[in-house]
């Protein structure tokens, strides 16, 4: 209990006060009976929503979209990303156990695609039964769009457990049976190299992004624009190799993707990183694993394409 003697503290405000008062302020009684004059409230600060940002035109295979609340969601997705504000965000504790469990994910994943790769390359008849039935090929493709789709779209797969692990684990092993599928048609020596620097490229960038004070998320513009030329390049070399194969087409093709998929995984970096314009919210540890994997097994398929010879 407050002492009747001393002013009343802060916390002891009627909760139900209004804030600042109007302009010209309000008329005060010159004595109040048993008390003393009321102490002006101060207004209380509020913590502003994170901007959302636009989802990049997607190319020819499906691109990691972008998230942020206040742009596509609903109420109860907006009650969602409220609960996570800027203050609660910046609190290291929070960022560093979502930084540990988006890239812990990551690096199963990435551990089951090596997995499936080496039996693809190195166990000779799995690698004939995979490229004489590439109906096996289109089915897991079939299956990777569908769970991918579901993650990248749907609010309440992706968050609830353990729906979210189930259809991500589907899709690591549609992407792993893909991957592999085209790691069966290039030389063993090939399918190394593109290993090798493939880590090389997805580990300095993240260093990279570590460091750099450079904000890619920012630049949602410029991705958007890389999206669209990827999308139409992808058409027209799909067109002309159709009907003839030209080798330097592909090969433009193939660094194009290398190129912008490396900015990709730029990108989605730092919005897992946090302390950018855009960042990814805490809960959405399925979503940033989900883009940074695509965006490194999308690295690899395009640098073996550029290193690889076919069998």
């Amino acid at each position: 209990m407050s002492n009747p003697s001393a002013p009343p503290p802060y916390e002891d405000r009627n909760p139900l006060y209004p804030g600042s008062p109007p302009q010209g302020g309000y008329a005060q009684p010159s004595v109040l009976p048993g008390g003393y004059p009321p102490y002006p409230a101060y207004p209380q600060p509020g913590y502003g929503h994170p901007a959302g940002y636009p989802q990049p035109m997607p190319p020819i295979h499906p691109m990691p979209m972008r998230y942020g609340p206040g742009q596509g969601y609903d109420g109860e997705e907006r009650a969602v990303s409220e609960s996570f504000g800027p203050g609660e965000w910046d609190d290291r504790k929070v960022r560093h156990t979502f930084i540990r469990k988006v890239y812990t994910i990551i690096s199963i994943q990435l551990l089951i695609t090596v997995a499936i790769i080496a039996i693809f390359t190195f166990v000779k008849p799995v690698g004939d039964f995979v490229r004489k039935n590439l109906y096996v090929y289109y089915v897991s493709y079939a299956v990777f769009l569908a769970t991918y789709l579901t993650l990248a779209c749907c609010q309440g797969p992706r968050r609830r457990f353990p729906w979210n692990i189930i259809l991500l684990t589907i899709f690591t092993l549609a992407m792993g049976f893909m991957t592999g599928t085209i790691s069966s048609v290039y030389e063993t020596k090939a399918v190394i190299i593109a290993m090798i620097i493939t880590a090389v490229v997805s580990i300095s960038v993240t260093i990279f992004c570590f460091q750099t004070k450079v904000d890619f998320t920012s630049c949602t513009g410029l991705f958007c624009v890389l999206g669209i030329v990827m999308m139409v390049t992808g058409i027209v070399t799909a067109i002309v190799l159709s009907f003839k194969y030209i080798y330097w087409l592909h090969m433009v093709y193939a660094a194009l993707g290398a190129i912008c998929f490396t900015l990709f995984l730029a990108y989605d970096t730092q919005l897992v990183l946090g302390n950018r314009k855009h960042t990814i919210s805490p809960e959405d540890y399925i979503t940033g694993a989900l883009q940074i994997y695509t965006d490194i097994i999308y690295i690899f398929t395009f640098v073996l394409q550029l290193v690889g010879d076919r069998n």
